[in-house]
Formats: C-alpha cells, sequence, structure tokens
C-alpha cells in the first residue's frame, strides 16, 4: 500500500513537471504536437502542455555571432584577397527557422555565412583591388548586406550586419598593388608640382610687370618734378638777376671761389687776368 503511494506521488510528479514549462525573455520557444507545430508566440514566463503528446523546444532571441577565418576571394582583375569578416544575426521567425535548419544552430550558421560568401564574392568581382581595399569597402558591404538580408529570410534569420575585420593581399597581388599607389601618388604630386611651377611663373610674372610700371611712374614723376623744379631755380634766378644783375654775378662769383679755391690737397691752375677772378682782381685798396 505504501508502495503504491509513493508510486502514485511520483507519477504525480512527473505529469505535472511534463505538463509545465518556462520560457525566458532572451529566448523563443516552439510546442510541437508528435513533430508538427502547434504554437510559437510564447511571451516570458509559466505556461502549460499536454504532458507525452506536446514536447517543446527554444530557441536564442540573442543576436548571435559568426567569426570566420580568413577567405579567398577574387577581384575584377583575377587578384586573390584574403578577407577576414564576420556576421551578426538573430532568429526572426522561429517557424521558418525550424523548418529551415530543423532547429540546428550550425545548421543555419552555415547556411547563412554561405549566403553572405557568396554576396562578397559577387561583389568583389566586379571590382578591382584599389576599390577594394581602399574607397569603396563601405560600399560593398551595404549593398552586399542589402542581398544577403533578403536570403537571410527565407530562413527565419534577420541579418543584422556584417564587417570586414582585415583584408589581406596575396605576395603575388602586393607588390603591384603598392606600384600602382605609388604611380598614382607620384602622378598627383607631379600635376601639383606642375600646376605650383605655373602658378609662381604667373606670380613673378605679374610682380616683374607691377615692378616696371611702378618703376615707369616714378621715374615719370621724378621727371616732372625735377623739370618743376628747374623751372622754378630758372625764374629764381632770373628774378634776382634781373633785379641786380651787377650783385647776382658778384654773388655767383664769390659762390664759386667758396666752392673751388682753399680745399685741401687740391691745385688749381689759372690765368690770374682771367674773368674768375675778376672780382678779386678789381679791389680797391680801401676795400
Amino acid at each position: 500500500m505504501r508502495n503504491i503511494f509513493i508510486f502514485g506521488l511520483i507519477f504525480i510528479f512527473v505529469v505535472i513537471s511534463n505538463a509545465l514549462f518556462t520560457v525566458d525573455e532572451r529566448e523563443h520557444a516552439l510546442k510541437f504536437r508528435f513533430g508538427e507545430i502547434i504554437a510559437s508566440e510564447y511571451e516570458p514566463g509559466l505556461h502549460f502542455k499536454t504532458p507525452f503528446v506536446n514536447n517543446v523546444q527554444k530557441f536564442s532571441k540573442q543576436i548571435l555571432t559568426i567569426n570566420n577565418p580568413q577567405e579567398l576571394f577574387l577581384t575584377q582583375e583575377k587578384k586573390n584577397l584574403y578577407v577576414d569578416f564576420f556576421i551578426k544575426w538573430k532568429i526572426a521567425d522561429p517557424q521558418e527557422y525550424y523548418r529551415s535548419t530543423g532547429g540546428d544552430e550550425l545548421v543555419a550558421s552555415q547556411r547563412l555565412l554561405e549566403t553572405v560568401k557568396d554576396g562578397i564574392r559577387s561583389e568583389f568581382a566586379k571590382r578591382t583591388v584599389i576599390e577594394v581595399v581602399s574607397k569603396e569597402r563601405r560600399e560593398i558591404m551595404s549593398e552586399m548586406l542589402s542581398d544577403a538580408a533578403m536570403n537571410a529570410k527565407t530562413l527565419g534569420i534577420n541579418l543584422i550586419d556584417v564587417r570586414v575585420k582585415k583584408i589581406e593581399l596575396s605576395d603575388e597581388v602586393s607588390e603591384s598593388v603598392y606600384n600602382r599607389m605609388r604611380q598614382e601618388r607620384a602622378r598627383i604630386a607631379s600635376e601639383l608640382r606642375a600646376e605650383g611651377s605655373e602658378s609662381a611663373t604667373k606670380i613673378r610674372a605679374g610682380a616683374d610687370r607691377e615692378r616696371t610700371v611702378i618703376l615707369a611712374n616714378a621715374y615719370r614723376e621724378s621727371q616732372t618734378i625735377r623739370g618743376d623744379g628747374d623751372a622754378t631755380s630758372a625764374n629764381i634766378y632770373a628774378s634776382a638777376y634781373n633785379q641786380d644783375q651787377e650783385f647776382y654775378s658778384f654773388y655767383r662769383s664769390i659762390q664759386a671761389y667758396k666752392n673751388s679755391i682753399g680745399t685741401s690737397n687740391d691745385i688749381l691752375v689759372l690765368d690770374g687776368e682771367g674773368d674768375f677772378f675778376k672780382y678779386l682782381n678789381n679791389q680797391s685798396p680801401e676795400d
């Protein structure tokens, strides 16, 4: 009797434990009846199922990551590039996910990885090595992500992001790429030097032209001023001469004596009876 009671308690416990299940907020849950999906929209918390008839399978709601080792891709010129990338994804439709992959995360990862690799392979094949390595990487990944996300939906998966961590050139490609980059930089530098030389020539020519104009204007002004000065001087001399011709002649002789006689280390040989000593010779004793 006692054994039957204990057996009954165990049976009740097993039935109750099989009739209850919990869903975490980080999980999706599918309820099956003999392998057929009958429910999928479960809120987090405690739920019931029919013991031994229903079973429940749970899948993560969290964002999952696929880290792919280096993969070889060909560019438009048939050059090899080693690309290291990772994928961020999560389950969006648990029913479709289960039907497509059997609920196996490894199978889902492999199929999603192949979809992404096909997208990258297609985009790389449209572009050169320079375009892939340098300026167009964001555009490549954006276009690839758009196409791959559409394919991922058929697996019940939301493809969140694909990021390239590293692109490495194979040895035979590296040197040719670097040579092309050097040639491109040398061409740009040559163009800049040529433009700079042309600008410098124009600036020098402009400066020389401006200098010539300034000097010509300055010379013209100086000649005008000199002419005006000479005219004014001539007028002053003429006015002084007309007022007292004899005094003016005497004054000019005195200035000539001052500037020519008595200068140190000079020798002046002149005729004493000449006009130069006119006023010296005419001096009376009283003077």
